[in-house]
């Protein structure tokens, strides 16, 4: 296990790595639940009267949202309640003067880390502690801390190097995400297991369940892999239509594993018994699995009579663990299935964890309340390396001596 702030000397000039990637709209930086999360351990820091430095990306090099983090600096700020200064400089003289100008108690954010050449190239920890930007800040600092999660599966800079070079430390954030996204092989359930999955990556999905099987009872399927485990039973779904690029390609790339899987732990696994999709008239209709004699229509959530399977068998399950989302929840038409499954699971007293962007956003955008859940997460690839035993590079960092 990591070292945490509970850990962490007082009054340290501190470096702290948070993801607050984020969707950007019209060049406008939108706010979300990462920068409220990360917020707990910068006013942590702050209010303890550590220096805080900080770090964060923002898209890629060549995306529409490849943005400075002039506005993230702002938005960040309402959500610590105090100043949050920005320098448009990474590792640089303007960035280094701004460091070592902090009084104890203030917070800095330096510009985006992905517009440094050496932090993109996924290499060796060790590589990256010997670039100059890590060389070059870290003999500024006490103390290293990694705060995103969210980005731990990637062998950047700004994730693995500083923590060769100087002590190294959790944030909140990392925390509470690695022992909640661990938990499914970390720990012992007396009662039935049950696993959510769905989304549009149906070949993330299909890893988890093919690692998971000896640990989860049940699973509860929908969106494309439910789909193309349908497909794989003999239904005539789980094909691309005129226009569709969903289909097809996961069905080659994961067919002998589906097929696998159904052979060898069909007990366990809960297909849909009817879909849903869009009538003539604009309005949802369902029709039962067994009664489609061809695909020539896309189906956008799954159907009443599965969403009722699924909510009983969670009320009965002590631990549910939810990838991915049913159906199309943004269209509140086909949010039946996503939103009856989060409904189920805030009614019961399980253990749960909810992971996944997508899937999270829909709790906010339907009204119910993250306390009702045992962990909402924000992370998406890391949490599905978590779950299929993949190692995190930036949590492998935290972890040596």
């Amino acid at each position: 296990m990591f070292n945490t702030l509970d850990d962490l000397d007082p009054e340290q000039r501190v470096l702290v790595r948070l993801d607050l990637n984020s969707p950007v709209e019209d060049g406008e930086v939108q706010d979300n639940r990462r920068f409220d999360r990360h917020a707990e351990t910068v006013r942590e820091l702050a209010e303890g009267g550590h220096r805080v430095v900080l770090m964060a990306h923002q898209g890629r090099p060549g995306g529409d949202d490849f943005v400075s983090l002039e506005q993230h600096a702002a938005i960040l700020a309402k959500h610590i309640d105090r100043d949050v200064q920005f320098v448009a400089d990474t590792f640089g003289d303007e960035a280094i003067d701004a460091i070592e100008s902090l009084s104890a108690g203030e917070v800095l954010l330096l510009e985006n880390t992905r517009m440094c050449d050496e932090e993109l190239p996924e290499e060796a920890p060790e590589v990256k502690a010997d670039t100059e930007f890590v060389q070059t800040l870290a003999p500024l600092f006490d103390a290293y801390i990694n705060d995103a999660y969210s980005a731990a599966h990637r062998s950047h800079a700004s994730l693995v190097g500083f923590a060769l070079e100087l002590p190294a430390y959790a944030g909140r954030v990392m925390q509470t995400e690695y022992e909640a996204n661990s938990s499914i092989a970390t720990r012992e359930f007396d009662g039935q297991v049950t696993m959510v999955v769905g989304g549009t990556k149906a070949t993330d999905v299909i890893d988890v369940m093919n690692n998971l099987g000896d640990k989860v009872d049940r699973f509860l399927l929908g969106g494309i892999a439910g789909e193309l485990f349908l497909r794989a039973a003999g239904h005539d779904v789980g094909f691309d239509l005129d226009g569709m690029d969903f289909f097809d390609d996961q069905w080659e790339a994961n067919r002998e594993t589906i097929e696998s899987l159904l052979d060898e732990r069909g007990d366990q696994i809960t297909l849909a018994a009817d879909l849903a999709y869009e009538d003539d008239e604009d309005e949802r209709a369902e029709i039962t699995v067994s009664d489609i004699d061809e695909k020539d229509r896309a189906y956008l959530d799954v159907g009443t009579e599965t969403v009722e399977t699924y909510d009983h068998v969670i009320r009965d399950s002590e631990a549910v663990f939810v990838k991915g989302a049913l159906g199309l929840f943004e269209d509140e038409r086909f949010s039946a299935g996503t939103v009856g499954v989060l409904r189920a699971i805030s009614e019961t007293d399980c253990f749960s964890v909810v992971g996944g962007g997508d899937t999270s956003r829909a709790i906010e955008m339907y009204g119910m309340d993250e306390d009702d859940f045992g962990h909402v997460s924000i992370a998406g690839g890391a949490y599905i390396r978590a779950l299929t035993g993949a190692p995190l590079a930036g949590v492998e960092v935290l972890t040596q001596d």
